[in-house]
């Protein structure tokens, strides 16, 4: 986390590593490497897939995903969490989510749908049919749709 080529990046791991110190350190919580590597962020983690992190430690984190299609990449796999992640920060920031201008439009909502069962079922196809149980994108949006 201290390599020459992170200066550009003003060492984020670094700094989100520490960050999450201090906080556990604040409320009387155990520093172990446990608990700081549970603590982080999407941020954090998506930062494995930028080239300069992502060549550090040896392209490992394009392991997470042994499904994955050949034509994928590091740079494909980054761009689809990096617009997962957006779309997860609109929900926070109580953006809306289902409209382009004026018109009703869940386009977006159920390109992150399709983003996100691709990631899961690169990581295990036997994992799709849990998150199916609990999915109701589709009904949702087909319901906003009829409004």
């Amino acid at each position: 986390m201290r390599d020459n080529s992170l200066r550009s990046s003003h060492y984020f791991l670094r700094s989100c590593v520490q960050k999450n110190e201090i906080k556990l350190t604040k409320r009387g919580i155990p520093v172990t490497s446990g608990k700081i590597i549970s603590d982080q962020t999407f941020g954090f983690w998506l930062a494995f897939f930028l080239s300069h992190h992502y060549s550090l430690v040896g392209g490992q984190p394009i392991h997470i995903f042994p499904h994955k299609p050949i034509t994928e990449n590091r740079a494909s796999i980054y761009d689809k969490l990096d617009d997962i992640k957006s779309f997860r920060n609109r929900v926070n920031h109580c953006e809306p989510l289902c409209f382009n201008g004026h018109n009703i439009d869940c386009s977006l909502a159920l390109d992150i749908r399709t983003k996100l069962y691709n990631l899961v079922e690169w990581i295990d196809p036997q994992l799709v049919p849990f998150f199916e149980s609990i999915d109701n994108i589709r009904s949702k949006t087909t319901h906003i749709m009829t409004i």
